[in-house]
């Protein structure tokens, strides 16, 4: 039986609670059996012993919403539409890599293409190929000239929404995505605008518990977000417009908001020069006081709240989550909540709660030791200083 002990820690566990120091934590076969904060090492014949010295240890970090397929490019979303697909697989691991080097274990992929990005899962699984446990949607689901269009599923009606999801499934998809609205990056939709029904989702969600699937939407003006929520889907990504009305309906369904800060954000900071079009900066900046203002409400409410970035959008890397909790820490959720956010409220978004996101007994041992002085309550940017990833109780950077 293989153990780790990972001692003198300052923990943070991704509960809430305040750090912990003098922390032992107990690693076996890849799982967190003991989490000590007094007494002995109890360092165990044949154990390894990483000692920490005071350093931060945290649960690793859960990208809630990424396409690791999308190059962060100026226009991804048309680049990746023209890619071979060969090619764009080679270039997702090396993204891949980088996400586990930022100190991300797991991902929620909301988008490939052509299900390239499920293999590389599985390659990822097998341990072959460095990165993150992947959670793939398989193609989105969207309505014929739909969000996403280029990249998606054009599905019109309950019936087509229902084989789509099918088809999805067919080829390995662990979770769905829906588009409820229009959005930024593709030309000529609208993002208040309402797309697929609450019929047509509903269709999705049932073949999604069919199968015990979790479900997603994208899901930015007020009509969409709700026709959503009633739909019955898990996550609501982006709600950019919403109302007291919609932020009530997610607290007594336990809906789960992925906010996306950082997609529009940083459209906006890129700009022209850097080869976004002109109608995805309009639109950002037409809907970046929105957001902003419905991610304050949301969590002024108690929203349940997770961390994706919208990686792959333009100059939003996958890897770089630290910019979208920076910007949760920015528009008012405090340093400890943000870390809950980008752990377990990820874990929970993605489905796997009971497995990942927080460093308790039980739970996968996917950890980060920060550098020395690294302090992510002081400045939340210190989440950027990874001195080690720890994956399944593995030590993999």
């Amino acid at each position: 039986m293989d153990t780790l002990l990972i001692t003198n820690a300052r923990l943070i566990d991704g509960t809430g609670t305040a750090p912990r120091d003098g922390t032992t934590v107990v690693v076996q076969d890849g799982r967190i059996v003991e989490v000590r904060h007094s007494g002995g090492d109890g360092s165990g014949e044949g154990a390894q012993v990483l000692d920490l010295e005071g350093r931060t240890l945290l649960p690793g970090l859960i990208n809630a919403h990424c396409h690791v397929m999308m190059d962060a490019s100026g226009d991804p979303v048309s680049t990746l539409a023209r890619k071979d697909v060969a090619v764009a697989v080679l270039e997702a691991a090396g993204r891949a890599r980088r996400m586990l080097e930022a100190g991300i274990t797991t991902a929620r992929d909301l988008g490939g293409y052509e299900y390239a990005e499920l293999a590389l899962r599985d390659a990822i699984a097998r341990g072959e190929v460095p990165g993150p446990r992947l959670v793939c949607c398989g193609k989105l689901i969207t309505m014929t000239g739909g969000q996403g269009w280029p990249v998606g599923l054009e599905s019109d009606g309950p019936d087509e929404v229902r084989k789509a999801a099918r088809k999805n499934f067919k080829r390995g998809a662990d979770c769905l995505k829906f588009m409820a609205t229009g959005g930024v990056l593709t030309p000529g939709v609208e993002p208040g605008s309402p797309q697929l029904g609450e019929e047509e989702m509903r269709a999705g969600v049932e073949e999604a518990r069919h199968v015990g699937k979790h479900t997603a939407s994208h899901a930015q003006g007020t009509e969409g977000v709700k026709n959503a929520i009633r739909a019955g889907v898990d996550t609501i990504e982006h709600g950019i417009f919403l109302d007291d009305e919609a932020i009530q309906m997610m607290i007594e369904r336990g809906t789960v908001l992925v906010p996306t800060l950082a997609a529009p954000y940083q459209i906006i900071q890129a700009g022209a020069a850097r080869g976004v079009p002109e109608w995805a900066i309009e639109k950002s900046i037409r809907v970046s006081d929105a957001h902003r203002k419905s991610f304050e409400w949301a969590l002024a409410a108690g929203v349940t709240i997770a961390a994706g970035n919208d990686g792959g959008t333009p100059f939003n890397p996958s890897h770089d989550l630290v910019t979208e909790i920076r910007l949760m820490v920015d528009y008012g959720m405090n340093p400890l909540a943000a870390i809950r956010a980008a752990t377990w409220g990820s874990a929970k978004a993605v489905g796997l709660v009971e497995e990942t996101g927080t460093a308790q007994k039980g739970k996968w041992a996917d950890l980060l030791v920060l550098g020395p002085g690294a302090d992510p309550l002081e400045d939340i940017a210190a989440l950027s200083d990874i001195e080690h990833v720890i994956k399944r109780g593995q030590v993999v950077v």
